[in-house]
């Protein structure tokens, strides 16, 4: 699934939903659009920037929002148009609440189940690239499971630490212990910026990205 920045989305077709993907503004940040088949609630993860792109992506329908962490990329110039227009409820890790200046209607903790029409989201913690960032993890029953890491897993290596070494380590913890040792190979990932990968392809990297700390 390629990202087509403000122009035409991704789109990867799956049994109970369709998972649509378009990059928004000059970070060309990822915001993926996850609709229902059976319901026709929908659900976005980082309404980041273009509200005019990301109301057209939805159709102006949307159901719920959620902001994977605090950083102004990831919220501030698309967030608060969307919700207005929509009326879809908030949602955001409950320690980088205070930081989107957007109100957050559900605070997330790690194992929470999120519920947009027939479909479940379950609430992954990963802290290190911010306090309270979340991944999203969609366990398809009738395939591979899709998991929505925002900034703190990418092709390549973690969410940037801003070479804190505890931030850096708690990243690392986190991700090997709630992704990669839960987690199959064919588990597909989507992040915040750029393409997509897998877990399998992503694993034999981590002694790696463990040795150089970043």
């Amino acid at each position: 699934m390629t990202a087509y920045s403000g122009v035409a989305p991704g789109v990867r077709e799956l049994s109970a939903l369709t998972i649509s993907k378009v990059a928004v503004g000059p970070g060309d940040n990822n915001c993926y659009l996850l609709h229902c088949h059976s319901t026709g609630k929908r659900l976005m993860i980082d309404a980041a920037n273009e509200p005019e792109v990301l109301l057209d992506f939805c159709d102006r329908r949307l159901d719920a929002v959620v902001t994977t962490h605090q950083h102004w990329d990831h919220w501030e110039n698309g967030l608060a148009a969307v919700v207005d227009t929509t009326g879809a409820t908030t949602y955001a890790g409950e320690p980088d609440v205070p930081g989107i200046k957007v109100p957050t209607d559900v605070a997330l903790h790690d194992g929470d189940i999120i519920t947009c029409g027939a479909f479940e989201l379950r609430v992954i913690r990963l802290t290190g690239h911010t306090p309270g960032s979340v991944a999203l993890l969609y366990d398809d029953p009738e395939g591979h499971p899709h998991l929505f890491t925002g900034d703190s897993l990418f092709p390549g290596g973690l969410g940037n630490t801003f070479g804190d070494p505890d931030a850096f380590a708690s990243l690392l913890k986190d991700v090997e212990e709630k992704i990669f040792d839960r987690l199959p190979d064919s588990t597909w990932v989507y992040p915040g910026h750029g393409k997509d990968t897998e877990i399998g392809v992503e694993r034999p990297s981590l002694p790696e990205w463990r040795a150089r700390g970043w």
